[in-house]
């Protein structure tokens, strides 16, 4: 069994600020790091820290060199990411003071995807095989109706919520990875119960995960609902944490841990994430999850 991230790469432009600006606003960020990110590049090397075989596909453009030199040095597997002349993905995002971020992004070659590029990468994988998605790249419809038509297992984290869905036949998916704010925005209830049930309804028996922010996560799997709380810690930066989350706790669920169990690791390694600054760089390793007691 292999996992298949056919996701975003990022070079994400951290600036910390006193506060996220408002309309019309100016201030002065006191400071800008720049880190390897995107949501499909986070959720890779969570998935390969948190101990899953890992395969990224995507594309890279001129400034791609760091996104390529951290899939490598977290073990993630990059045969199946090309490069293409250009800008590249990338992303503005601000820190304010006690943590919270606010990102503007852009697609660059993260949006120059093509059926065939799709294709050539399938066509290495096979039934049992997992595909990993999020909304940051084009063309997502096709791969998952390749995929499907392949025998893959699919696991949909759909951040950001927008249009490109409309077009994804989401009955494909056999696990999907959402916030509150996703859910509503699927279900049309704000109630998490509510969008628990509403999924169900929508989309017969896909497991769903669904993360609550400061109130913990839930997760369906058939007529069973799990629970967990967060592990409270001070908080610098929460950029990666949801893709801590989702990677980890995927990982738990391939290797044949219990949700329970699969949840508390989880949460455990975002919480480690959100007291480190960055994306990628923030991930804990799986022995330091392991050891680390809340």
């Amino acid at each position: 069994m292999k996992v298949l991230n056919f996701g975003s790469l990022n070079v994400d432009y951290v600036y910390q600020v006193d506060h996220i600006l408002l309309p019309g606003e100016t201030i002065a960020a006191s400071s800008r790091t720049i880190f390897a990110g995107g949501k499909g590049l986070n959720q890779s090397i969570a998935l390969a820290k948190a101990g899953a075989p890992v395969f990224h596909a995507g594309l890279v453009g001129d400034d791609g060199d760091i996104l390529l030199e951290e899939l490598s040095a977290n073990r993630v597997d990059t045969r199946f990411v090309e490069r293409k002349s250009g800008p590249g993905g990338h992303t503005v995002i601000q820190v304010d003071k006690d943590g919270q971020n606010s990102i503007l992004l852009f697609g660059g070659t993260n949006r120059c995807i093509t059926q065939e590029f799709a294709d050539r990468v399938l066509a290495a994988f096979c039934e049992g095989d997992w595909l990993v998605l999020q909304n940051e790249i084009n063309e997502l419809a096709y791969i998952m109706q390749k995929a499907h038509g392949r025998g893959m297992k699919i696991a949909l984290n759909p951040s950001p919520f927008d249009s490109n869905l409309d077009s994804c036949d989401l009955s494909l998916v056999n696990l999907f990875m959402i916030n509150e704010i996703e859910g509503g925005q699927i279900t049309g209830e704000k109630d998490p119960e509510k969008i628990l049930e509403r999924m169900k309804q929508l989309y017969g028996g896909a497991q769903v995960l669904l993360t609550l922010g400061g109130d913990g996560s839930l997760f369906r799997d058939g007529e069973s609902v799990y629970r967990q709380p967060v592990f409270k810690v001070r908080a610098v930066d929460t950029t990666a944490a949801g893709d801590t989350f989702t990677g980890y706790f995927l990982t738990g669920l391939l290797e044949g841990k219990g949700p329970e169990e699969a949840l508390r690791t989880a949460a455990k390694a975002a919480a480690i994430a959100v007291t480190r600054p960055g994306a990628a760089g923030s991930i804990p390793c799986r022995d330091e999850v392991a050891r680390w007691q809340g």
